[in-house]
């Protein structure tokens, strides 16, 4: 069961809890849910600071330093205590600047992405726990899959941009570019799914104390691109008026 179990975020792999806690205190559920809420307060945090004062180099900074915190958290999983909250205050300065430079395009956007993620959160969670959704096997193969598939898109996007092209359409306001953002939002919603249950599993493994803070983590990163994705989205609806 455990080499057979998939996640579709890129932080939270097969073996991510095979970590021996013997003489440790152990994983709890409310202790990764805690950690999830100071996490999230921090990002909040900075995202306020330039909201309030839009700096690109703050931007860049918290991307790139936000990117740097993420993989030597990966690698390093017993510096999750350390490396996440740094992880939530430098994407909390990239977070704040662009949606600041949406909401000055499309005024209100900002707070629609805030309500619709965490509304989103909730009701995934409840299905979750009602089991209205069942992660089987075969759901986290698929949406493992579609969440490569994306980011494959984005790489070779990225990759095309560099010479000044880029995949037709998927970023424009048309049918396509909006069905594309669609299907993105769903994709890494359901996401969610499969980070509860790979938390709930490193309990029930007696996973060490420290990886609350790296299902916290795992947890952040798909509520941040849940929440990029839907201000995309929320973006191409808006220049359709």
């Amino acid at each position: 069961m455990a080499n057979a179990f998939r996640s579709g975020n890129p932080a939270l792999g097969p073996e991510t809890f095979s970590i021996s806690s013997q003489g440790m205190n152990t994983m709890t559920l409310e202790g990764a849910v805690n950690k999830t809420a100071i996490g999230l307060f921090l990002v909040m945090t900075t995202a306020l600071y330039t909201w309030h004062s839009p700096s690109q180099p703050l931007m860049i900074g918290g991307a790139i330093g936000g990117l740097i915190m993420a993989i030597a958290t990966i690698f390093k999983k017993e510096w999750a205590p350390f490396t996440v909250p740094l992880y939530a205050l430098l994407e909390g300065l990239f977070l704040g600047g662009i949606s600041r430079y949406f909401n000055n395009a499309y005024p209100g956007i900002a707070a629609q992405a805030i309500i619709l993620t965490l509304g989103i959160l909730g009701a995934l969670l409840v299905a979750y726990k009602s089991g209205l959704i069942k992660p089987t096997e075969n759901f986290k193969l698929g949406i493992a899959a579609a969440t490569g598939g994306i980011f494959l898109v984005y790489i070779v996007n990225f990759i095309m941009s560099l010479f000044g092209s880029g995949i037709p359409m998927i970023h424009e306001s048309g049918m396509i570019g909006i069905g594309f953002s669609v299907f993105v939002v769903i994709i890494a919603s359901l996401n969610l799914v499969l980070d509860f249950d790979f938390i709930e599993e490193g309990v029930e493994r007696g996973a060490p104390k420290y990886m609350e803070w790296y299902g916290a983590f795992g947890l952040l990163v798909t509520l941040i691109w849940l929440y990029l994705e839907i201000l995309r989205l929320l973006a191409k609806l808006q220049s359709r008026d």
